[in-house]
Protein backbone atom coordinates (compact mmCIF):
# COMPACT_ATOMS: atom_id res chain seq x y z
CA UNK A 1 0.00 0.00 0.00
CA UNK A 2 0.93 3.46 -0.91
CA UNK A 3 -0.18 6.61 1.20
CA UNK A 4 -1.35 9.70 -0.52
CA UNK A 5 -2.31 13.18 0.39
CA UNK A 6 -4.65 15.16 -2.05
CA UNK A 7 -6.91 17.44 -2.26
CA UNK A 8 -10.34 15.71 -2.25
CA UNK A 9 -11.75 18.74 -3.97
CA UNK A 10 -10.42 17.76 -7.89
CA UNK A 11 -8.38 15.01 -7.61
CA UNK A 12 -9.98 12.09 -9.34
CA UNK A 13 -8.63 9.27 -7.38
CA UNK A 14 -10.91 10.52 -4.17
CA UNK A 15 -13.40 10.96 -7.17
CA UNK A 16 -12.72 7.18 -8.29
CA UNK A 17 -12.60 5.99 -4.76
CA UNK A 18 -16.29 7.24 -3.34
CA UNK A 19 -17.78 6.40 -6.53
CA UNK A 20 -16.72 2.54 -6.11
CA UNK A 21 -17.20 1.98 -2.51
CA UNK A 22 -20.92 2.78 -0.56
CA UNK A 23 -20.33 6.39 0.72
CA UNK A 24 -22.46 9.27 1.67
CA UNK A 25 -23.15 12.96 0.13
CA UNK A 26 -20.85 14.63 2.30
CA UNK A 27 -18.07 12.21 0.89
CA UNK A 28 -18.62 13.59 -2.05
CA UNK A 29 -16.86 16.25 -4.10
CA UNK A 30 -19.58 18.64 -4.46
CA UNK A 31 -20.32 19.10 -0.95
CA UNK A 32 -16.47 19.35 -0.24
CA UNK A 33 -16.66 22.51 -2.67
CA UNK A 34 -19.18 23.69 -1.00
CA UNK A 35 -18.02 23.62 2.70
CA UNK A 36 -14.32 24.80 0.73
CA UNK A 37 -15.31 27.64 -1.07
CA UNK A 38 -17.98 28.80 1.41
CA UNK A 39 -15.65 28.88 4.57
CA UNK A 40 -11.90 28.82 2.29
CA UNK A 41 -11.16 25.76 4.75
CA UNK A 42 -8.37 24.08 4.26
CA UNK A 43 -9.05 20.82 2.85
CA UNK A 44 -6.60 17.15 2.36
CA UNK A 45 -7.69 13.88 2.24
CA UNK A 46 -5.38 10.58 3.37
CA UNK A 47 -6.17 8.25 0.88
CA UNK A 48 -4.31 4.31 0.09
CA UNK A 49 -3.50 3.50 -2.89
CA UNK A 50 -2.46 -0.61 -3.95
CA UNK A 51 0.05 -1.88 -6.37
CA UNK A 52 -2.05 -1.16 -9.33
CA UNK A 53 -2.37 2.72 -8.44
CA UNK A 54 -6.16 2.16 -7.09
CA UNK A 55 -7.43 3.47 -4.16
CA UNK A 56 -8.89 1.18 -1.57
CA UNK A 57 -9.44 3.52 1.65
CA UNK A 58 -9.23 7.40 2.29
CA UNK A 59 -9.99 10.30 4.61
CA UNK A 60 -11.22 13.73 4.03
CA UNK A 61 -10.61 16.50 6.71
CA UNK A 62 -9.97 19.75 7.39
CA UNK A 63 -7.82 21.85 8.64
CA UNK A 64 -8.82 25.18 10.69
CA UNK A 65 -6.94 27.21 12.64
CA UNK A 66 -8.21 30.79 13.41
CA UNK A 67 -8.51 32.78 16.55
CA UNK A 68 -10.33 29.40 18.33
CA UNK A 69 -7.26 27.67 17.65
CA UNK A 70 -5.72 24.78 15.52
CA UNK A 71 -8.37 21.73 15.24
CA UNK A 72 -9.47 19.12 12.56
CA UNK A 73 -12.29 17.94 11.48
CA UNK A 74 -14.03 15.19 9.26
CA UNK A 75 -16.34 17.16 8.37
CA UNK A 76 -17.43 20.64 9.17
CA UNK A 77 -21.24 21.00 9.27
CA UNK A 78 -21.88 17.57 8.03
CA UNK A 79 -24.16 15.23 9.75
CA UNK A 80 -21.55 12.56 9.54
CA UNK A 81 -18.45 11.31 7.52
CA UNK A 82 -17.47 8.01 8.18
CA UNK A 83 -13.87 6.54 7.29
CA UNK A 84 -14.10 4.91 4.48
CA UNK A 85 -12.03 2.09 5.53
CA UNK A 86 -12.56 -1.62 6.47
CA UNK A 87 -9.62 -2.35 8.30
CA UNK A 88 -7.89 -1.23 11.25
CA UNK A 89 -4.20 -1.19 9.73
CA UNK A 90 -5.45 0.96 7.05
CA UNK A 91 -7.19 3.52 9.54
CA UNK A 92 -4.10 3.75 11.58
CA UNK A 93 -2.01 4.34 8.23
CA UNK A 94 -4.59 6.99 7.49
CA UNK A 95 -4.54 8.32 10.90
CA UNK A 96 -1.46 8.85 11.63
CA UNK A 97 -0.93 12.12 9.46
CA UNK A 98 -3.97 13.77 10.98
CA UNK A 99 -2.97 13.00 14.57
CA UNK A 100 0.54 14.27 13.98
CA UNK A 101 -0.68 17.40 12.92
CA UNK A 102 -1.21 17.38 17.09
CA UNK A 103 -4.69 18.94 17.25
CA UNK A 104 -7.93 18.14 18.58
CA UNK A 105 -9.49 15.42 15.81
CA UNK A 106 -13.14 15.74 15.81
CA UNK A 107 -15.05 13.00 13.58
CA UNK A 108 -19.14 11.74 13.53
CA UNK A 109 -19.82 8.34 12.27
CA UNK A 110 -23.22 6.34 11.29
CA UNK A 111 -21.94 3.36 9.88
CA UNK A 112 -18.29 2.76 10.43
CA UNK A 113 -18.07 1.15 13.72
CA UNK A 114 -13.50 0.78 12.91
CA UNK A 115 -13.32 3.59 15.24
CA UNK A 116 -14.36 2.22 18.73
CA UNK A 117 -11.23 -0.53 18.08
CA UNK A 118 -9.08 2.73 18.65
CA UNK A 119 -8.96 3.68 21.92
CA UNK A 120 -7.18 7.14 21.06
CA UNK A 121 -10.49 8.31 20.15
CA UNK A 122 -13.75 8.72 22.76
CA UNK A 123 -16.91 9.55 22.33
CA UNK A 124 -17.98 13.19 23.31
CA UNK A 125 -21.46 13.29 22.09
CA UNK A 126 -24.28 11.28 20.13
CA UNK A 127 -27.12 12.07 17.72
CA UNK A 128 -30.29 9.96 16.44
CA UNK A 129 -30.49 9.30 12.79
CA UNK A 130 -33.20 8.22 10.51
CA UNK A 131 -34.36 7.18 7.34
CA UNK A 132 -36.85 5.56 5.26
CA UNK A 133 -36.51 2.64 2.83
CA UNK A 134 -37.89 3.86 -0.47
CA UNK A 135 -37.66 0.29 -2.25
CA UNK A 136 -40.44 -0.72 -0.52
CA UNK A 137 -43.87 -0.33 -2.57
CA UNK A 138 -45.05 3.35 -2.82
CA UNK A 139 -48.49 1.78 -0.90
CA UNK A 140 -46.40 -0.17 1.47
CA UNK A 141 -44.47 2.93 2.27
CA UNK A 142 -48.01 4.47 3.12
CA UNK A 143 -49.13 1.93 5.66
CA UNK A 144 -45.76 1.95 7.68
CA UNK A 145 -46.03 5.86 8.31
CA UNK A 146 -47.25 6.22 11.64
CA UNK A 147 -51.25 7.59 11.84
CA UNK A 148 -50.75 10.53 13.29
CA UNK A 149 -48.65 11.34 9.43
CA UNK A 150 -50.70 10.09 7.45
CA UNK A 151 -53.89 12.51 9.18
CA UNK A 152 -51.43 15.48 8.94
CA UNK A 153 -50.79 14.60 5.01
CA UNK A 154 -54.62 14.80 4.49
CA UNK A 155 -55.06 17.80 6.56
CA UNK A 156 -52.48 19.64 4.19
CA UNK A 157 -54.20 18.34 1.12
CA UNK A 158 -57.81 19.05 2.28
CA UNK A 159 -56.52 22.89 3.45
CA UNK A 160 -55.01 23.16 -0.41
CA UNK A 161 -51.83 22.88 0.84
CA UNK A 162 -49.71 23.39 -2.36
CA UNK A 163 -46.10 21.71 -3.07
CA UNK A 164 -43.93 22.40 -6.02
CA UNK A 165 -40.10 21.05 -6.86
CA UNK A 166 -37.90 23.76 -7.60
CA UNK A 167 -34.45 24.10 -8.83
CA UNK A 168 -34.40 27.75 -9.79
CA UNK A 169 -31.98 30.21 -8.10
CA UNK A 170 -34.06 32.43 -6.98
CA UNK A 171 -36.51 30.05 -5.00
CA UNK A 172 -32.77 29.17 -2.89
CA UNK A 173 -33.02 33.34 -1.88
CA UNK A 174 -37.04 32.35 -0.84
CA UNK A 175 -36.10 29.68 1.05
CA UNK A 176 -32.53 31.41 2.49
CA UNK A 177 -35.28 33.89 4.09
CA UNK A 178 -37.11 31.34 5.69
CA UNK A 179 -34.58 29.89 7.49
CA UNK A 180 -32.62 33.08 8.42
CA UNK A 181 -35.96 33.80 9.98
CA UNK A 182 -36.79 30.75 11.67
CA UNK A 183 -32.74 30.56 12.88
CA UNK A 184 -33.25 34.22 14.19
CA UNK A 185 -37.00 34.36 15.81
CA UNK A 186 -37.71 30.97 16.70
CA UNK A 187 -33.86 29.68 18.25
CA UNK A 188 -32.04 32.99 18.25
CA UNK A 189 -29.15 31.79 16.23
CA UNK A 190 -27.49 33.64 13.24
CA UNK A 191 -27.84 31.52 9.76
CA UNK A 192 -25.60 30.23 7.65
CA UNK A 193 -24.08 32.53 4.71
CA UNK A 194 -26.57 32.71 1.96
CA UNK A 195 -23.10 32.27 -0.36
CA UNK A 196 -23.34 28.59 1.35
CA UNK A 197 -26.56 27.82 -0.37
CA UNK A 198 -25.57 29.42 -3.52
CA UNK A 199 -22.92 27.20 -3.53
CA UNK A 200 -25.05 24.35 -2.78
CA UNK A 201 -27.00 25.07 -5.92
CA UNK A 202 -24.18 25.59 -8.11
CA UNK A 203 -22.50 21.85 -7.16
CA UNK A 204 -25.62 20.16 -6.47
CA UNK A 205 -28.84 21.77 -8.25
CA UNK A 206 -26.96 22.86 -11.88
CA UNK A 207 -26.43 19.14 -12.15
CA UNK A 208 -29.76 17.68 -11.19
CA UNK A 209 -28.40 16.36 -7.82
CA UNK A 210 -30.56 18.56 -5.87
CA UNK A 211 -34.02 20.74 -5.29
CA UNK A 212 -36.25 22.31 -2.98
CA UNK A 213 -39.75 21.16 -2.67
CA UNK A 214 -41.76 24.59 -1.80
CA UNK A 215 -45.35 24.45 0.37
CA UNK A 216 -47.89 26.67 -0.88
CA UNK A 217 -51.05 28.15 0.06
CA UNK A 218 -52.95 30.38 -1.08
CA UNK A 219 -50.48 31.46 -3.82
CA UNK A 220 -48.24 32.30 -0.65
CA UNK A 221 -45.10 30.37 0.42
CA UNK A 222 -44.88 29.00 3.41
CA UNK A 223 -41.96 26.42 3.72
CA UNK A 224 -39.70 24.49 2.07
CA UNK A 225 -37.31 21.64 2.51
CA UNK A 226 -34.07 21.73 0.47
CA UNK A 227 -32.86 17.83 -1.16
CA UNK A 228 -29.49 16.77 -2.10
CA UNK A 229 -28.72 13.55 -4.40
CA UNK A 230 -25.81 11.14 -4.10
CA UNK A 231 -25.66 7.50 -4.98
CA UNK A 232 -29.15 6.34 -5.24
CA UNK A 233 -30.04 8.04 -1.82
CA UNK A 234 -32.09 10.88 -1.13
CA UNK A 235 -31.07 13.60 1.38
CA UNK A 236 -33.14 15.97 3.63
CA UNK A 237 -31.11 18.66 4.18
CA UNK A 238 -32.38 21.95 5.67
CA UNK A 239 -36.32 22.77 6.62
CA UNK A 240 -37.24 26.24 6.80
CA UNK A 241 -41.12 27.17 7.14
CA UNK A 242 -43.44 29.95 8.69
CA UNK A 243 -44.55 29.60 11.80
CA UNK A 244 -47.88 31.20 11.14
CA UNK A 245 -48.85 28.24 8.96
CA UNK A 246 -47.26 24.93 10.99
CA UNK A 247 -51.36 23.89 11.68
CA UNK A 248 -52.03 23.59 8.04
CA UNK A 249 -48.62 20.75 8.25
CA UNK A 250 -46.96 21.77 4.97
CA UNK A 251 -43.48 19.80 6.49
CA UNK A 252 -45.95 16.60 6.31
CA UNK A 253 -47.18 17.16 2.83
CA UNK A 254 -43.38 18.16 1.28
CA UNK A 255 -42.10 14.91 3.26
CA UNK A 256 -44.98 12.80 1.47
CA UNK A 257 -44.00 14.49 -1.96
CA UNK A 258 -40.42 13.91 -1.65
CA UNK A 259 -41.19 10.26 -0.70
CA UNK A 260 -42.96 10.17 -4.14
CA UNK A 261 -40.32 11.82 -6.13
CA UNK A 262 -37.65 9.48 -4.70
CA UNK A 263 -39.44 6.49 -5.49
CA UNK A 264 -39.68 8.40 -8.73
CA UNK A 265 -36.23 8.56 -9.18
CA UNK A 266 -35.31 4.92 -8.46
CA UNK A 267 -33.59 6.27 -5.68
CA UNK A 268 -33.56 3.35 -2.47
CA UNK A 269 -33.01 5.51 0.38
CA UNK A 270 -34.68 9.03 1.68
CA UNK A 271 -32.01 10.08 4.86
CA UNK A 272 -33.52 12.02 6.88
CA UNK A 273 -30.79 13.83 8.88
CA UNK A 274 -29.87 13.80 12.22
CA UNK A 275 -31.86 15.60 15.46
CA UNK A 276 -30.11 16.56 18.88
CA UNK A 277 -29.99 13.53 21.51
CA UNK A 278 -32.70 15.58 23.30
CA UNK A 279 -34.57 16.68 20.76
CA UNK A 280 -37.46 15.00 21.75
CA UNK A 281 -40.41 16.38 19.28
CA UNK A 282 -37.82 16.14 16.53
CA UNK A 283 -36.73 12.79 17.26
CA UNK A 284 -40.69 11.55 17.35
CA UNK A 285 -41.84 13.21 14.02
CA UNK A 286 -39.07 11.58 12.37
CA UNK A 287 -40.14 8.36 13.82
CA UNK A 288 -43.53 8.81 12.16
CA UNK A 289 -41.81 8.54 8.94
CA UNK A 290 -38.60 6.45 9.65
CA UNK A 291 -37.78 2.78 9.04
CA UNK A 292 -34.28 2.50 10.97
CA UNK A 293 -32.66 4.73 13.54
CA UNK A 294 -29.17 4.68 14.12
CA UNK A 295 -27.27 6.76 16.25
CA UNK A 296 -24.89 9.31 15.37
CA UNK A 297 -21.28 9.00 17.24
CA UNK A 298 -18.95 12.35 18.07
CA UNK A 299 -15.48 11.58 18.52
CA UNK A 300 -12.78 13.20 19.66
CA UNK A 301 -9.31 12.82 19.28
CA UNK A 302 -7.24 15.32 22.29
CA UNK A 303 -3.64 15.66 21.16
CA UNK A 304 -1.27 15.01 24.15
CA UNK A 305 -0.06 18.34 25.38
CA UNK A 306 -2.60 20.58 23.58
CA UNK A 307 -3.92 23.25 25.13
CA UNK A 308 -6.24 25.83 23.72
CA UNK A 309 -5.34 29.57 23.15
CA UNK A 310 -5.31 31.94 26.40
CA UNK A 311 -8.35 33.71 24.99
CA UNK A 312 -10.55 30.53 23.57
CA UNK A 313 -12.57 31.06 27.55
CA UNK A 314 -12.94 34.84 26.31
CA UNK A 315 -14.39 33.66 23.07
CA UNK A 316 -16.64 31.17 24.78
CA UNK A 317 -18.39 34.08 26.55
CA UNK A 318 -18.13 36.67 23.78
CA UNK A 319 -20.15 34.31 20.67
CA UNK A 320 -23.03 33.85 22.45
CA UNK A 321 -23.13 37.70 23.14
CA UNK A 322 -22.41 38.21 19.73
CA UNK A 323 -25.01 35.97 18.82
CA UNK A 324 -27.90 36.96 21.13
CA UNK A 325 -27.03 40.80 20.20
CA UNK A 326 -27.67 39.94 16.50
CA UNK A 327 -30.53 37.85 16.63
CA UNK A 328 -32.36 40.53 18.80
CA UNK A 329 -35.85 41.07 16.81
CA UNK A 330 -34.87 44.96 17.15
CA UNK A 331 -31.85 44.09 14.61
CA UNK A 332 -32.57 44.11 10.65
CA UNK A 333 -33.14 41.15 8.81
CA UNK A 334 -30.04 41.73 6.70
CA UNK A 335 -27.59 42.95 9.33
CA UNK A 336 -28.49 39.56 11.43
CA UNK A 337 -27.43 38.00 7.29
CA UNK A 338 -24.09 39.21 7.56
CA UNK A 339 -23.41 38.62 11.00
CA UNK A 340 -23.75 34.87 10.16
CA UNK A 341 -21.59 35.78 7.09
CA UNK A 342 -18.74 36.86 9.95
CA UNK A 343 -19.57 34.62 12.23
CA UNK A 344 -21.08 31.38 11.30
CA UNK A 345 -17.09 29.79 10.23
CA UNK A 346 -16.17 30.04 13.99
CA UNK A 347 -19.04 27.65 14.88
CA UNK A 348 -17.26 24.32 13.48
Amino acid sequence: MNKLCIDPRNDPLWKQLVEQEETDVFHSPQWINVLGNTYDFKIQAQVLVDASNQPVAGIQYAIIDDIRGKRLSTFPFSDYCDPIVSEIEHWQSLAQPIIDEDAPFNIRILHNDILFKDERFKQVNKAKWHSINLEQDLDEIWMNLDGAARRAIRKAQKEDVRVQVTDQKEDVRKFFEFHLGIRKYKYHLVAQPYAFFENIWEEFFTKGDGFIIMAEHEGEPIGGVFFLIWQNKLYYKFNASNPDYLSLRPNDLVNWEAIQYGKQKGLRLFDFGISDWDQEGLVRYKRKYATEEKTVSFLRYSANGWEPPPHASQLGKLFPQLTDLFTDETVPDDVTEKAGDILYRFFC
